[in-house]
C-alpha cells in the first residue's frame, strides 16, 4: 500500500509540474553477508508437510457487497518451493553451483514441528553435495484470501486472490553445527479479475496454474534476502525554466545525458533560485545515473536547500508537516534515497568482492 501511494503522489506531483518522469534500476545488498570463497550452496527441505495440499481454514465475514470471502492455507508444498528457491539462487549467478537436495528430510515426522538439522545431518550434507553452505528452508506459511465482490454501480463482479507467503530459511556453513543466521521473509501477490457474472471470475486461473505460480513466488521471496539484487525506483527531472532546461529535456528524451548536464550546468549559473533549484536536483540525477552517489548528494542537498528558501520552511518539527505535492517534500524525499545509497554502497561493495 505504501508504494501504491508514492506512485500516486508522484502521479499528482507530475500533473502539477513540468518535469519528466522515469524509472532507473540499480542493486541493492542483501540482508546476509557470504564470505567470497563460499561458492557451492545446498538447498534442502527440511520442513514437516502435512498429506494433504491445501487447507481451507474458514469462511470469513463478509465485508460490504462481498459474496465470498475465505481463507486458504497451502500446505504440502514446501518441496516445490525449495526447488523453486534453487532455481531462482541458479539465475541470480552469485554462487557457482546450485545443488538441490531431492529427499524431504521432515517426510517421516508424524507430527508437524520446526526442527534445526542435526549436527550428523550438517555433516552428510556438506561431504555428499561437496557443498561451503545449507540453505535450508525449515517453515513455510502460504495464507490466500479469496474474495467475490458485487460492484453494483458497473453492475460487475470482481474476484481477488492475495497470497501471503512466509518462507523460514536458515543458512549453515560447514563445519558449524548450528546455523549461523536465520531469513525469515514475508512477502505477497495479488490477482484480481472481473467478470459479468460470479462464475466467472471464481477462479484467477486453474488450480494447478496458479499453485505454480504461488510456489514459483515462494521461493523467490527469500533470494532478496541472500544475494545482491535489482531495486526499480522512480526519478524526475525539471524541464521548465529557461532554454537550457527545454532543450536538456530533448537530450534526455533522446538518451543524451551527458549533453543535458551541460545545459544543466548552465541553468545553474543562473541567479534564478528557483531556476537553480531545479538545475541542481537534475544534475543530482545525472550523478545518480552514473554511479557517483557522493556527488548526487551534494547536489541533491543543495537543490534541498533553495526548496527550503523558496518555500520559507523552517527547521522545526512543522516541517515534517510540509505539503506533499511541494518541491521540498520530493526532493528531501529523493535526498533521503540517495544517503540509503550511500549507507549501502560497502555492504555491496565487500558482497560483490567474489567477482573481482
Amino acid at each position: 500500500m505504501k508504494g501504491s501511494v508514492s506512485v500516486l503522489l508522484i502521479v499528482l506531483f507530475v500533473s502539477c509540474r513540468s518535469i519528466e518522469p522515469f524509472s532507473i534500476d540499480y542493486m541493492v545488498p542483501a540482508s546476509v553477508n557470504f564470505p567470497s570463497h563460499l561458492k557451492r550452496v545446498v538447498v534442502v527441505n527440511n520442513v514437516s508437510d502435512m498429506p494433504e495440499s491445501r487447507l481451507l481454514l474458514r469462511e470469513d465475514t463478509l465485508g460490504v457487497n462481498q459474496l465470498v470471502r475465505k481463507t486458504v492455507y497451502y500446505d504440502g508444498v514446501a518441496g516445490l518451493v525449495a526447488e523453486s528457491l534453487a532455481e531462482h539462487l541458479a539465475a541470480s549467478n552469485y554462487f557457482d553451483e546450485i545443488f538441490i537436495c531431492d529427499s524431504a528430510l521432515r517426510a517421516g515426522d508424524s507430527i508437524p514441528r520446526e526442527s534445526t538439522l542435526r549436527k550428523e545431518e550438517i555433516r552428510e550434507l556438506t561431504e555428499n553435495f561437496g557443498v561451503d553452505v545449507i540453505l535450508s528452508l525449515e517453515n513455510l506459511l502460504i495464507k490466500s484470501v479469496n474474495t467475490i465482490t458485487f460492484i453494483p454501480e458497473q453492475y460487475i463482479f470482481r474476484g481477488t486472490w492475495d497470497v501471503t507467503v512466509y518462507p523460514t530459511v536458515n543458512i549453515y556453513f560447514s563445519h558449524h553445527d548450528e546455523p549461523v543466521t536465520t531469513i525469515c521473509a514475508v512477502d505477497s501477490i495479488f490477482w484480481e479479475k472481473y467478470g459479468n457474472t460470479q462464475a466467472s471470475v471464481a477462479s484467477v486461473a486453474s488450480a494447478k496454474q496458479l499453485m505454480k505460480e504461488i510456489t514459483n513466488f515462494a521461493g523467490s521471496v527469500p533470494v532478496k534476502c541472500l544475494v545482491p539484487n535489482w531495486k526499480t525506483a522512480n526519478r524526475y527531472t525539471y524541464t521548465s525554466g529557461s532554454t537550457d532546461m527545454r532543450d536538456a529535456a530533448v537530450c534526455v528524451r533522446n538518451n543524451q545525458w551527458d549533453k543535458a548536464y551541460e545545459f544543466w550546468e548552465q541553468a545553474n549559473q543562473s541567479k534564478k533560485k528557483k531556476l537553480q533549484m531545479y538545475a541542481a536536483l537534475n544534475i543530482a540525477v545525472y550523478c545518480e545515473m552514473n554511479d557517483k552517489i557522493k556527488e548526487a548528494i551534494t547536489w541533491a542537498t543543495k537543490a534541498q536547500n533553495l526548496a527550503r528558501e523558496k518555500e520559507k520552511i523552517e527547521l522545526n518539527a512543522d516541517s515534517l508537516f510540509v505539503h506533499q505535492l511541494s518541491d521540498y517534500y520530493y526532493i528531501t524525499l529523493y535526498l533521503s534515497e540517495l544517503q540509503t545509497r550511500k549507507k549501502n554502497l560497502a555492504k555491496l561493495n565487500l558482497q560483490m568482492d567474489r567477482f573481482k
